[in-house]
């Protein structure tokens, strides 16, 4: 079916990122996935192609374009090429709208700049060892100091993406003891990662995201100035549960994006894999298979659309975010999985961008909310 959700300045974007990651990105990519990250310099390139300050206003060095929509075409192009930018996409897509919207006029002329042109990365630290879902569970503690002039932050986080390399660290700890309402008494403090006491500890080891670094950090008595709370003390939960409409959009888009690029990378396959003589493509069940996903596909395909118009109204609710990231990500493990089949073997080497697929997509069901939480906001929604 044909899309309307794009406009001509998104698909000129489109061919200039695309040539951007064939270039930049496809021959080094398998390096990448080596190390475990994207070269730190790589991310200086994306700050001059402008994929950093898209949204950011012109006087802090952006372009001011608001929406979500030109994410969302570099999502889709890094999925046809089967690669990604490195733990990048947290820089944009979820810290970024903090900044935006919390930051003071002070703060936004320190960070943006840098931000934009890749100077500056960073990263969120919400999850703790013991603490996934449940962010009003953060033991990570800051106490201000007598003289008001500091924050002494102590306490661990994991599954940090982005946290190898991140100059700026968006910290979500507890600055007041938690009462009856244990989501009360939570700040954002921006941490920069220069401090002393603040250690990066082990580099995680995924099975999938291999080029995008995942890190365990730790604090230990970090001297935060006050100038670096994000927005009101105590309001951390608040803002953390306004950005999710956001952030599960963006992994929405990320499991439709994968799952097209899975039957595309199907069909490519099957019409030139032979078996018995035939080429793959030519049996029954290869047809029927295929079918079946490129359906799926289209049905995820009009969920993100109708999801990235209303998004940009600012209309997209909480409830709606849940439905289309449970139904996208649930939708892609499903496809994913038989255009996998229909390699045989091959599909199950490294060297196939299906394989990657396969590893990559599964977190889309388990970070940013589960597909189990996701259900239960939507039964909420129906006032059950």
């Amino acid at each position: 079916m044909r899309r309307s959700v794009y406009n001509e300045d998104h698909q000129a974007f489109r061919e200039t990122v695309r040539d951007f990651i064939a270039k930049e990105v496809v021959p080094v990519h398998p390096e990448w996935e080596e190390a475990g990250h994207a070269p730190r310099e790589f991310y200086l390139k994306l700050g001059e192609l402008g994929v950093f300050g898209i949204e950011v206003p012109e006087e802090y060095g952006g372009a001011g374009i608001g929406g979500f929509k030109y994410q969302a075409v570099i999502t889709e192009e890094l999925m046809r090429a089967g690669v990604s930018f490195g733990g990048s996409g947290v820089h944009t897509g979820l810290v970024l709208p903090y900044l935006l919207s919390y930051a003071t006029e002070e703060q936004k002329r320190r960070w943006l700049p840098g931000f934009v042109s890749g100077e500056l990365m960073t990263a969120i630290a919400m999850t703790e060892p013991g603490t996934g879902s449940d962010l009003a569970g953060i033991r990570t503690s800051a106490t201000l100091s007598e003289d008001g002039t500091h924050y002494v932050l102590n306490g661990a986080k994991t599954f940090i993406t982005g946290g190898m390399l991140a100059d700026l660290v968006l910290v979500v700890a507890r600055t007041s003891p938690a009462g009856q309402n244990r989501r009360e008494g939570l700040s954002i403090l921006c941490v920069d990662t220069r401090s002393d006491g603040y250690t990066v500890g082990r580099k995680l080891d995924k099975i999938g995201l291999r080029s995008s670094d995942t890190a365990e950090l730790s604090f230990s008595d970090v001297r935060v100035p006050v100038e670096n709370l994000l927005g009101q003390e105590g309001r951390a939960f608040e803002y953390l549960t306004s950005n999710l409409v956001q952030e599960r959009l963006g992994i929405a888009v990320s499991a439709y994006a994968a799952a097209a690029a899975a039957v595309e990378f199907a069909l490519a396959y099957v019409r030139d894999r032979k078996v018995f003589g035939r080429a793959v493509a030519e049996f029954q069940n290869t047809k029927f298979v295929l079918a079946d996903c490129a359906t799926e596909v289209e049905a995820a395909e009009a969920m993100v659309d109708r999801a990235l118009d209303l998004a940009e109204a600012d209309e997209l609710t909480v409830a709606d975010a849940a439905k289309v990231k449970l139904f996208c990500t649930e939708t892609a493990g499903r496809v994913i999985d038989k255009c996998l089949q229909l390699h045989g073997g091959y599909g199950y080497m490294l060297e196939y961008p299906i394989a990657r697929l396969y590893t990559d997509n599964r977190v889309f069901r388990i970070y940013g909310g589960t597909s189990e939480v996701m259900k239960s906001v939507i039964a909420k929604s129906m006032g059950l």
